[in-house]
């Protein structure tokens, strides 16, 4: 079935970035992006609420040529999905029983998951919470295991080549990219790879598109 119409519900920087930078490498310019008004609880508003009860963005709505509807809410699958879905653009393995296609899944998902899950305390117990409700023991765990247990392998492997899962850029890219960037502002992922993996994935034209809205909030 094909595409008729796709929208995407978006907060500058933020996991629909990704959204959007995988969007713009596949998809191109051809779709709406809402940029919703997160601080200033937008996305709390009942109209919202009915298309994402998890009150958070990315959405990525599709409208299919049938005139359906559907949304997708989580941006590793979204990433996934875009990827797969255009494979003339070669961001992904093909979906087969081969080395490369499950190293790609599995650091596709280990950005979406595991380093996620960390980034997502820092930012809970830094940024977000009152001081009341934060913990800076969530806070020295997460950067601790990031730094001890998440840096090594990224790092063995931008070591030995200039991405993620070898000599080309693929999906996985954006979703490692996106959290390599949010980690740094944490004071990791500091090791001068990081900064030369990120200026290769910044000098790509779809990225510059992805993040061109930073700092309008």
């Amino acid at each position: 079935m094909k595409i008729s119409a796709l929208k995407l519900f978006h907060f500058p920087g933020s996991r629909s970035a990704r959204v959007r930078w995988a969007l713009h490498e596949t998809y191109g310019e051809d779709y709406e992006l809402v940029t919703m008004k997160l601080l200033q609880g937008e996305q709390y508003a009942s109209a919202f609420l009915a298309v994402n009860p998890n009150h958070a963005v990315p959405v990525l709505e599709i409208t299919w040529e049938d005139g359906s509807v559907q949304n997708m809410l989580e941006s590793t699958a979204m990433v996934e999905w875009l990827a797969d879905a255009f494979p003339d653009k070669g961001l992904a393995p093909e979906p087969a029983l081969s080395p490369r296609r499950a190293d790609y899944l599995q650091m596709l998902q280990f950005a979406g998951s595991w380093m996620d899950a960390m980034l997502w305390q820092l930012r809970m117990h830094r940024d977000l919470l009152p001081e009341s409700e934060s913990d800076k023991r969530s806070v020295d765990r997460a950067l601790d295991k990031f730094a001890s247990e998440v840096e090594p392998q990224l790092l063995s492997r931008l070591t030995a080549t200039d991405y993620i899962c070898g000599e080309s850029f693929c999906a996985a890219d954006i979703v490692v990219g996106h959290n390599v960037s949010w980690a740094r502002m944490y004071g990791l992922c500091q090791d001068p790879v990081y900064k030369d993996y990120l200026g290769r994935l910044s000098a790509r034209p779809a990225f510059q598109r992805a993040f061109d809205d930073m700092g309008r909030k």
